[in-house]
Formats: structure tokens, C-alpha cells, sequence
């Protein structure tokens, strides 16, 4: 009864006029963003965290989480009609492109929308029902756990979005320096500013975001030599009763698998996708069919993609600690309203957290209409010449940036972080981890400082906490398993071709 009287409480925060004005905004930019090939929630939310300085605590939050759920319902639509997939809808173009080039466009987006409409609500109550629990249990971690929880969550995120755990701490380790920038709070020392005035201060989330993903993201389209024409098909959006039927079963497995994934270090849509098309044809009565346009090939990946981006706020809101570079824009967001996700968010802002809570089986319902019976509407956006699209990006990219501060240093410091994130995607290195370090970097040296001064400067205290043990075991048995699998494949006896076998 707590939870119902807990989700009322935010129902009565969500309904208000401004905050649905704020949702429905976040739902139509998110849908906008995942059609649009090369821009996605990443970089949208890095590029409108500027304005969240002149909307209200409740309706910005509001806002950004609706870009981010809901680009995961429009990144299906590019994925299905013209094979032009987002990270988080690789697996919608296997069965999904099958089904447009087989004339069933309008039942691939249906099942894609009403899959991601299931698997969000059950992600949203997944997510009330948790992030309280976890909320408490995050009450007993000391300075000691907290240090070494940023540690395994950078193991995590770096494994998981670069696949190289070197190069991910790598990237990690450059953000958390990044983050040293400027005035030590605690000794007054200058750090890292080579004597520039305008590094006094440090350097801003906003220019970070949006440099690294922002405007890195636009330079990488605009390098790319690839021509995309519009989707010019036909669409029947209603599908018959039996195949309504086999929408179900698939979605609710696919609920199930992203909801514990996206709560997981690390995890997220991207890994959510599979795992509910590989458990697909495991599992489906029409698993010979999956990967030829299967309806169950689109209904259990959607239903995951979109219960891993609800279940990812759990660790933020609850522990305070992001698991991917999209949550760590969102601590950004939260940070700059002056509200710290954590343990203490629920007990503090509880109208923010039950508000945030309810907001999203409003957006449920947004996207819902939006991509189902409007989706014709939106395939018209293809048509946007990207000659115009980039130059006004990068244009509200300055506006916004200059916004904060009003100084001319910070576009500056902006496009250097812009033409950073560019190297790095040149060089197949992503920039995600860089975020992630950036944010918890500070948070990070603040917990070590009372960590150490809890046990008068002995590093044992990590070894003698159980739960701080028992995640740096973690970390050494993830490091372990980078280094002993590429070992043991190589040991593998090769196949044997004296029969033709590959």
C-alpha cells in the first residue's frame, strides 16, 4: 500500500500542468532524436543541460528523462524502415528490416511501440518498487564502500562500452583528472590550470557534454560519406488477432530481462537487446522464424531496450552512482539543481523522486501515441537536409554554452573538449567512460579523503569492509576474466578444414 500511496503522492506532482507541458516535450525531442540517424539521447541531453538553468527543478528532470526513454522508442522507427540503427536498436534490424522489405512496415512499428509501451511499464513498476529498497540498503555503505563501488562501476561501464577494460579505465582515469581541474576546496591549491584564469573554477559538466558528444558527434556525421534517402513504403498499422498474440509472450520476457539488466553496473539497452533476442530464440514457439521477420524478433529486444533505460534510473537515484554516460548527464542535470541523488533524494525530494516516478507511465503514454498511430507523421522528418540540421546544432551548442556564463571562454573550452571527443572517436576509443569519470572523479577523491581520515591514512580499511572487499574482489575477478579469456581462445585448438569445415 505504501508503493500506491507513494505513486499517488507523484501522480499529484506529474499531472500538473507545467510538468505534463514538460513531459511531452521530453517524449516528442526523444522520439525526434532516436529518427534522426547520428543524434540520439546522449548528445541531445548534453546540448539542452544549459537549459535546465531557467526551468524548474521537477519539469528539467521531467524533461531530460523523457529524451532519454523516449529516443528509445524512435530509434526503433529508423532501425524497422530504412536499417539506420541507434546503438540501442542494433538487434530492431535484423527482423525488423526483414519485415519492411516483406511489406510489413506498419506491423513491425506496431509491434516495436506497443513492445516498448509493455516493457516500460513494467520497468516503472520494477522501478518504484526497488530504488526505495536499495535506497536503504545504500544507508549502510561507508566512505571505504563508496570508493570502491565508483571503482567497479568504472571496471563495468569501461568493459561493457569499449570492450577493452585498458582502454575504458583509461578514458575513466582522463575524466577523473579532467574533474581535478581548478581550486582544491579543501587546501586552496590551484590544480591543472597552467595559469589560465578561466581554469580557476574548473571546467563546466555542460562543456564537457557537449563538446565530447555534442558537437564530437556532429564532426563524426559530417566525416561520414554515407547518402540516406526517405522511406517511402506503404504502412498498415493494425495487425491481425493471432499476431497481436505473439506480441505478448515476447514483450514480457524481454520486460523482464531489461528491467535486471538496466539495473545492473554496466548494463543498459544496448546489452538489454540482445539478451532478449538471444533468450528469443531460445525460448519463442517461433524461434526457426526469428532473424527471416519474426514479430518476436522486434517484440522482445523493443520491450528491453525500453525497461533498461527506466530500471537504469535505480542505481542513480537510489546508491548515486550512474551506470552509463546517459544517467551520468542525468547526475549532471541533478547536480546543477542543486539535488544529490543518493540513499538520502527519496527522504529529502521525495516529490521529485515520486514525481519523476509517475512522469514516466505518463511519457508511457505519450510514446505510445507518438510512435503508433502518428508514426506516419514522423517518417516525414527524414526529409530534413542535414546541411541545415548540423550548422543549427552547432549554433544552439554556442548559444547554450555562452548562456551559463556569459563568457566567450567557455565556447572555446567547448570546442577544444569537441575537438577531443572527435580524436577519440577517430581513434575507436568512446568517450563515455571519460563522462563517467568526470562526474564521480571529485566524488570519488572526497570519499578516499574520509576513507583515509577515518583510519588514520591506512589503506586496510578497503580490505577490512565487507562490502568494500567483496566489490574489489569483483574488480579483480572481472580483470581476471579480460585477461584469461583472449588466453584461453588462443589455446583453443583451431578447426579442423581436412573435411571443408569452417
Amino acid at each position: 500500500m505504501d508503493i500506491l500511496s507513494n505513486l499517488a503522492f507523484g501522480f499529484g506532482h506529474a499531472l500538473t500542468p507545467h510538468n505534463l507541458l514538460y513531459c511531452a516535450i521530453g517524449c516528442t525531442v526523444g522520439t525526434l532524436v532516436g529518427l534522426l540517424p547520428g543524434l540520439g539521447p546522449l548528445a541531445t541531453i548534453s546540448l539542452l543541460l544549459p537549459l535546465t538553468y531557467s526551468i524548474d527543478t521537477g519539469g528539467a528532470l521531467i524533461m531530460l528523462a523523457g529524451i532519454y526513454y523516449g529516443a528509445q522508442y524512435g530509434d526503433s522507427v529508423s532501425a524497422i524502415t530504412m536499417k539506420i540503427p541507434h546503438a540501442s536498436s542494433i538487434v530492431a534490424c535484423i527482423d525488423g528490416y526483414q519485415m519492411t522489405l516483406k511489406g510489413k512496415t506498419g506491423l513491425a512499428l506496431f509491434t516495436a511501440g506497443v513492445s516498448s509501451f509493455i516493457g516500460g511499464t513494467v520497468a516503472i513498476v520494477v522501478l518504484a518498487s526497488l530504488a526505495p529498497s536499495l535506497g536503504e540498503v545504500a544507508l549502510l555503505f561507508g566512505p571505504a564502500d563508496y570508493c570502491s563501488l565508483m571503482l567497479f562501476g568504472f571496471c563495468c561501464v569501461s568493459f561493457v562500452t569499449t570492450g577493452s577494460l585498458l582502454n575504458g579505465l583509461a578514458m575513466c582515469l582522463v575524466g577523473v583528472l579532467l574533474g581535478q581541474i581548478g581550486t582544491d576546496v579543501e587546501s586552496g591549491v590551484q590544480r591543472f590550470t597552467f595559469d589560465l584564469p578561466m581554469l580557476s573554477d574548473g571546467v563546466s559538466i555542460v562543456s564537457v557534454a557537449l563538446g565530447c558528444f555534442g558537437i564530437a558527434e556532429i564532426a563524426k556525421n559530417l566525416d561520414a560519406k554515407e547518402e540516406r534517402t526517405p522511406f517511402n513504403g506503404t504502412i498498415k498499422l493494425m495487425p491481425t488477432w493471432p499476431e497481436f498474440v505473439r506480441i505478448i509472450p515476447s514483450a514480457l520476457r524481454g520486460s523482464v530481462v531489461g528491467s535486471v539488466l538496466g539495473i545492473m553496473p554496466g548494463g543498459g539497452p544496448v546489452i538489454a537487446q540482445f539478451a532478449a533476442y538471444a533468450l528469443d530464440k531460445k525460448t519463442s514457439r517461433y524461434r526457426h522464424e526469428i532473424g527471416q521477420g519474426a514479430i518476436e524478433g522486434v517484440a522482445g529486444q523493443a520491450a528491453a531496450d525500453e525497461a533498461a533505460a527506466r530500471t537504469s534510473f535505480i542505481p542513480l537515484m537510489s546508491i548515486g552512482i550512474p551506470e552509463n554516460a546517459v544517467m551520468a548527464l542525468m547526475m549532471a542535470a541533478f547536480i546543477l539543481k542543486g539535488v544529490q541523488p543518493g540513499p538520502n533524494m527519496i527522504a529529502k525530494h521525495p516529490d521529485l523522486f515520486w514525481g519523476l516516478v509517475a512522469s514516466m507511465w505518463i511519457g508511457n503514454c505519450f510514446l505510445l501515441i507518438l510512435n503508433v498511430p502518428l508514426v506516419r507523421i514522423w517518417l516525414s522528418i527524414f526529409r530534413i537536409p542535414y546541411a541545415v540540421l548540423y550548422p543549427t546544432i552547432l549554433f544552439f551548442c554556442c548559444i547554450g554554452t555562452f548562456s551559463i556564463n556569459n563568457n566567450f571562454d567557455d565556447i572555446f573550452i567547448t570546442a577544444g573538449f569537441g575537438l577531443l571527443g572527435y580524436l577519440l572517436m577517430r581513434l575507436s576509443l568512446d568517450p563515455a567512460p571519460l563522462m563517467l569519470g568526470f562526474i564521480l572523479g571529485p566524488m570519488l577523491e572526497e570519499y578516499f579523503r574520509r576513507a583515509m581520515t577515518i583510519s588514520r591514512g591506512s589503506f586496510s580499511v578497503f580490505v577490512t569492509q565487507p562490502i568494500s572487499a567483496t566489490l574489489l574482489a569483483c574488480i579483480v575477478l572481472l580483470a581476471a576474466w579480460q585477461v584469461a579469456v583472449p588466453i584461453f581462445r588462443k589455446r583453443m585448438p583451431g578447426p579442423d578444414r581436412r573435411d571443408g569445415a569452417v
